[in-house]
C-alpha cells in the first residue's frame, strides 16, 4: 500500500484515509489500485465490522488531478490514443464505488472539508455520510467539462431525486454540510471541534450492530433501487431465515427475554 492511502483498524473499524493534503487528496492511479485491493479483503475480514472512508488535513477528496488533466491536454499523442481501452480502465477503477456501495458492512465517508467530484461521487456510494457543518460538498464536473464518473450519478438520483439531481450535476453549485444535510445528501454534521469525536462515535455504533443482518439488510436495500416488490419480498425471505441462524440473533433474543441489552459479535 502507497503512502496514498494509509489504513488503519481499531475497535472492529477500518479506516481509510485518502492521504494527498496538498492536492485535496486528489487521486492518483496507486491510490485507486489500493483502494481495490483494501476494500475486498477489509469486507472479508471478520474482525472488520464498519469501514470509514475519510481524507487527510481537512480534506476529503477532490476527485482527479484537474493540473494531471491539463498536464495530458497539452502532451496528447493521439497516434497511440485508444478509446475503448481507456474506457475501460476507467470503468476498472470505479469498482472502489460498487466495493462501497456493497460490501455486506456498513460504509461510512467522514467528509472533514471539500468533497468534489470523484470525491463527491465516493462519498456518495458509502451507506452514511457525516460531515463538517461547513464542508464544501459539489459534483463539480460541468466545471471542468466533464461528464462524471465513479456512480456519483446512481447515487445521487437515489438519494436526492432526478430534478434536484440534475441541477447539482448541471450547475455545479457547491453545498455546505448543513445544506447537505437539509437536502439528505449527508445523514449527519458536525462542527471543526466535534467532528473527529463524533465521526469516531459513529463508527464505533455502526461496528456494534449485528454484523451479518447488516449485511443482509444492505443487500435488500439495494436490490430495493431497481426491482418490484415481489423480488424485494423474496430477498428478504432468504435472508430473514438466513439472520434467525447467526449468533447475534440468538443471543439478543435470549438479552431480550432477559430484559437486558443485547451485545452483538458479529456473527
Amino acid at each position: 500500500m502507497t503512502q496514498d492511502l494509509l489504513e488503519t483498524i481499531e475497535d472492529g473499524v477500518a479506516t481509510l484515509t485518502m492521504n494527498r493534503p496538498s492536492a485535496r487528496n486528489a487521486f492518483t492511479r496507486g491510490m485507486i489500485t489500493d483502494m481495490l485491493e483494501a476494500l475486498p479483503r477489509l469486507a472479508a475480514d471478520k474482525s472488520v465490522r464498519a469501514l470509514v472512508l475519510t481524507g487527510a488535513e481537512g480534506a476529503f477528496c477532490s476527485g482527479g488531478d484537474v493540473k494531471s488533466f491539463a498536464d495530458n491536454v497539452d502532451n496528447a499523442d493521439s497516434s497511440g490514443y485508444d478509446f475503448n481501452l481507456k474506457v475501460d480502465e476507467l470503468r476498472a477503477r470505479m469498482e472502489v464505488s460498487r466495493f462501497l456501495h456493497e460490501m455486506p458492512k456498513p460504509t461510512l465517508a467522514v467528509i472533514p472539508g471539500p468533497a468534489a467530484g470523484a470525491g463527491f461521487s465516493l462519498a456518495m456510494a458509502c451507506d452514511l455520510r457525516i460531515a463538517l457543518d461547513t464542508a464544501k460538498i459539489t459534483t463539480a464536473f460541468s466545471k471542468v467539462g466533464l461528464s462524471g464518473d465513479f456512480g456519483g450519478s446512481y447515487f445521487l438520483t437515489n438519494l436526492v431525486g432526478a430534478a434536484k439531481a440534475r441541477e447539482l450535476y448541471f450547475t455545479g453549485r457547491v453545498l455546505s454540510g448543513a445544506e447537505a444535510l437539509d437536502l439528505g445528501m449527508v445523514n449527519r454534521i458536525s462542527t471543526a471541534e466535534a467532528l473527529e469525536g463524533d465521526a469516531k462515535a459513529f463508527a464505533k455504533e455502526l461496528a456494534s450492530l449485528p454484523t451479518v443482518a447488516v449485511g443482509f439488510m444492505k443487500k435488500n436495500l439495494n436490490k430495493a433501487l431497481h426491482s418490484d416488490l415481489n423480488t424485494v419480498l423474496d430477498w428478504e425471505a432468504v435472508h430473514m431465515m438466513s439472520s434467525f441462524e447467526t449468533e447475534d440473533h440468538k443471543g439478543a433474543a435470549k438479552a431480550f427475554v432477559e430484559k437486558k441489552m443485547p451485545v452483538f459479535n458479529g456473527q
